[in-house]
C-alpha cells in the first residue's frame, strides 16, 4: 500500500512510520522539513494551500491525515486555517486522486464536555468512590457531538466531512477520536490519563486495521484498554478486530502527584 502521512514530522506521525516500517511504503506531507534522520520522503507544504500539497497525493492508496494544531487551547484563527481548511483539502485532494481510504485523526475532544457529567467527572479527578470499572455507560460512537473548544470543532468538522466525502464520493474513512499519545509512552503525567492514555502500540495496532479492514465510514476511540476507561472500545473491536494490549493501571505506582 503506498500510505500518505499528512503531520508526518510529529509525534504520531514518526511513530506511526517506524511501526509501519516494512508495511507500507511510507511519504510524508508536513509544513517542515522532515529531521535529517528521517527515512520517509517527504513534500513540503502547507496544508491549506490546496495547490501546494496536491501533488503529494500522486499513486497514494490510503491517508493518515494528522497534519492539524493539537493544543486544545489553539486561536481560532489557527483552527479555521490549519485544522478545518486543511483537513477538507485533504479530502479533496484524496478525492481527486483516486485515494481509496483516509484515516481521519479526530480527538476525544470532539466529545470533550462529557467530562463534565457523571461519573466521567470523578473518573477523570481520580475519584472512584462507589465506581467500578465498567459497571457504567461508556462514551461511544453514537453518542452526539460535544466538542469543548474551537479545537474540537474542528475534529467535529473534520468527522462530517469525512461522512460526506464516503456518502457521496464513496471514499473509504475510519475517523479515531483518540486519547492521551505523549512522547513518554506512559500515562503517569496525570491522573485523568489512568482513563484516557493510548500506547504507542495500540495506537500503531488501531491505525494498522483502520487502514486494512473493510469499513466504509466509521468512528472508532482510540484509547488502550485501561481498567477505567470511559470511552468504548467494543465497537472498534466488533468492527476492524482492534484488540488493545495495554492498560494505563499498570502504572498507577508511578503516578505523578
Amino acid at each position: 500500500m503506498n500510505l500518505l502521512i499528512t503531520g508526518s514530522n510529529g509525534l504520531i506521525g514518526t511513530t506511526l512510520a517506524k511501526a509501519f516500517s516494512g508495511k507500507f511504503n511510507i511519504t510524508g506531507l508536513d509544513v517542515t522539513q522532515a529531521p535529517a534522520e528521517s527515512t520517509v520522503p517527504t513534500t513540503v507544504a502547507d496544508g491549506s494551500d490546496f495547490g501546494a500539497m496536491l501533488p503529494a497525493f500522486t499513486g497514494i492508496e490510503a491517508v493518515v491525515h494528522l497534519a492539524a494544531n493539537a493544543p486544545v487551547e489553539t486561536p481560532w484563527s489557527d483552527v479555521l486555517k490549519n485544522n478545518i481548511a486543511a483537513t477538507h483539502n485533504v479530502y479533496e485532494a484524496a478525492r481527486q486522486s483516486g485515494v481509496r481510504r483516509i484515516v481521519f485523526a479526530s480527538s476525544n475532544h470532539a466529545v470533550g464536555l462529557f467530562e463534565n457529567d457523571e461519573p466521567y467527572k470523578s473518573i477523570v479527578a481520580g475519584n472512584y468512590g462507589g465506581l467500578a470499572p465498567g459497571e457504567f455507560k461508556r462514551v461511544d460512537h453514537t453518542v452526539p457531538v460535544r466538542p469543548d473548544s474551537d479545537y474540537g470543532i474542528s475534529k467535529v468538522f473534520g468527522e462530517a466531512t469525512g461522512r460526506y466525502y464516503s456518502e457521496r464520493f464513496g471514499l473509504e474513512v475510519a475517523c479515531l477520536r483518540i486519547g492521551t499519545v505523549n512522547r513518554h509512552n506512559s500515562p503517569v503525567q496525570s491522573v485523568r490519563q489512568m482513563a484516557t492514555w493510548l500506547s504507542h502500540r495500540d495506537l500503531a495496532q488501531l491505525v494498522e486495521r483502520s487502514l486494512t479492514a473493510p469499513l466504509s465510514f466509521d468512528i472508532f476511540y482510540g484509547v488502550s484498554n485501561n481498567t477505567w476507561r470511559f470511552w468504548d472500545i467494543q465497537h472498534a473491536a466488533d468492527e476492524i478486530g482492534y484488540t488493545p494490549v495495554d492498560d494505563a493501571e499498570d502504572w498507577r505506582d508511578r503516578l505523578e502527584s
